[in-house]
């Protein structure tokens, strides 16, 4: 017996279609480009380059506004994937933030933070939330018991049985002989009752 429990994968597959869905009903990737503007603005001010024994310290006078600023990029980040309607107030702070990284924090982290704040927060401004789907319209004509569409007949009900009454029907019309009984009234003269045989006679 293996010791090692396998993963069912229909929860991965339910797990990601849940992340997928709630992805899409806020502004998911201009979160993540406004958080990740924050570190490099936050962290290249107190990171020191080892160059073989030289150590070079990129630290400025403003090291305390670089935190500062990094801090509230990654707070408008998060802000945007859980509160989705400052979406315009976090993104225009988002790209202020990042031109006023450029003089305090090595030139908003080496142009890194600053372009990814600027991308981020004009994603968040220009996002919006979809439309919900439209309600499928219902059947307007409702079907007749005999299988028609309401309203085919005049009379608002299906006709009787009787092929004289219906006026829709396709059959042969019937006409009365002199004894009363019926007869297919047969006009193209090829009928073997009037003997004709498909000639019309003469006079």
């Amino acid at each position: 017996m293996s010791a090692e429990t396998p993963v069912a994968t229909g929860q991965f597959t339910h797990r990601r279609q849940q992340f997928r869905a709630w992805r899409g009903t806020r502004p998911f990737w201009a979160g993540l480009f406004v958080l990740l503007s924050g570190l490099p603005i936050a962290y290249f001010p107190y990171a020191h380059l080892q160059i073989g024994h030289l150590t070079l310290a990129m630290a400025t006078t403003a090291g305390a506004g670089s935190l500062i600023i990094g801090v509230l990029l990654v707070v408008l980040g998060v802000s945007l994937w859980f509160q989705k309607h400052v979406r315009v107030f976090a993104g225009v702070a988002a790209i202020l933030l990042g031109l006023v990284s450029i003089p305090v924090s090595n030139l908003g982290g080496f142009l890194i933070g600053f372009l990814l704040s600027l991308i981020g927060g004009a994603m968040a401004v220009s996002w919006a939330p979809g439309a919900p789907p439209a309600p499928e319209p219902a059947p307007e004509a409702a079907a007749a018991p005999g299988g028609a569409p309401a309203g085919v007949y005049p009379g608002g009900g299906v006709p009787a049985g009787d092929a004289t009454v219906n006026p829709y029907s396709t059959g042969p019309a019937l006409s009365k002989d002199a004894d009363g009984g019926d007869e297919p009234n047969d006009l193209s003269g090829t009928s073997p009752a009037n003997g004709a045989n498909g000639r019309h006679s003469a006079g």
